[in-house]
């Protein structure tokens, strides 16, 4: 008997409190959230005030290219578009990776040269190349895209006015003997959606970019840009079954995610010059042995977002890995 009094009484205040708990109108829940909006507020507004400071300071480094943005104007309109849009990626560059480049002197003022780099995720470090190289050194990289690139729609203008090609071994040779300065990436897309933060070349056969060089008899530059692949990344889950498709298909499905603001720094190699004495083969094991060695002087193996995000505030050496 005594039991089943103590249990109604706990079931008695269980009902109050819910009672109690079910008659608080909606109004309380709403003075909650006022009270709690201000907080919220007090977080969001200087990510506003940032963005305001990021704005102002980007268009400052356009600014600051006005003159030549002026004469670039003045001689040939997209001229003109070209550099401002260097302009635009210059500064998104330093302000939000720090970018720098190491032994920009090697890429040369005059003549033609064939520039080799590791594809990330979006290349948006060749970009910067691009873009410092228009600015610094008037002279505008041509780039070897993929045929995708041209199917995007509202790209092929922008891909026409930037100077971007499908590119076949023989128009390749003749922009070069007509003295530009071409980029290729051997790993294209492969390399870009199904590369990891362990860096490994994917270029497989690929050997146009070699017999480019030897026929119009130009020397490679290599180049490679630390933390990269840190900036964006593809997920790891279904990665080989999208590769599998991709072989088959060539459709470049993958998701992308990232925009990292990791420290980059590009490193450009020495010039490696064609000897006609050797063969295609041979002369491609130099360029990627080149950057296989670039990679493992420059890159933290394996690549860490974190780790990158520090280097913007900590100096940091990778140390040398060879394998």
């Amino acid at each position: 008997m005594l039991f089943y009094n103590i249990s109604n009484q706990i079931n008695d205040h269980l009902q109050y409190a819910w009672e109690l708990f079910d008659t608080l109108d909606i109004n309380y829940w709403k003075w909650v959230l006022w009270v709690v909006y201000p907080i919220i507020i007090s977080f969001l507004l200087p990510l506003i005030i940032l963005l305001f400071l990021y704005g102002s300071a980007l268009f400052l480094n356009v600014y600051h290219y006005r003159r030549r943005l002026r004469e670039a104007y003045g001689r040939d309109f997209w001229d003109g578009a070209r550099k401002t849009l260097a302009a635009l990626w210059d500064g998104q560059a330093r302000l939000w990776h720090g970018y720098e480049i190491v032994g920009f002197d090697k890429i040369p003022r005059e003549g033609p040269a064939l520039l080799i780099y590791y594809h990330g995720t979006i290349p948006i470090d060749f970009y910067y190349v691009i873009a410092k190289t228009l600015l610094d050194k008037n002279r505008h990289i041509r780039a070897v895209g993929d045929r995708f690139l041209f199917h995007i729609p509202g790209w092929r203008l922008m891909m026409e006015v930037m100077r971007v090609t499908p590119g076949t071994v023989q128009s390749c040779v003749n922009v070069l003997r007509e003295g530009h300065l071409l980029g290729i990436a051997p790993g294209g897309v492969r390399e870009a959606l199904f590369g990891d933060e362990h860096y490994q070349l994917m270029w497989g056969r690929r050997d146009g970019y070699a017999k480019v060089a030897i026929q119009a008899n130009v020397p490679v530059i290599p180049l490679f840009t630390q933390n990269v692949r840190e900036a964006f990344r593809t997920p790891v889950f279904g990665r080989n079954l999208l590769l599998k498709l991709y072989e088959k298909t060539r459709l470049p499905i993958s998701l992308i995610y990232g925009f990292f603001p990791v420290k980059m720094r590009t490193f450009v190699g020495d010039p490696i010059y064609p000897d006609q004495t050797q063969s295609v083969d041979q002369f491609k094991r130099r360029v990627e042995s080149a950057l296989h060695l670039m990679i493992h002087q420059n890159q933290r193996l394996p690549g860490n977002i974190f780790m990158a995000l520090l280097d913007r505030l900590i100096p940091h050496k990778p140390r040398t890995r060879l394998s």
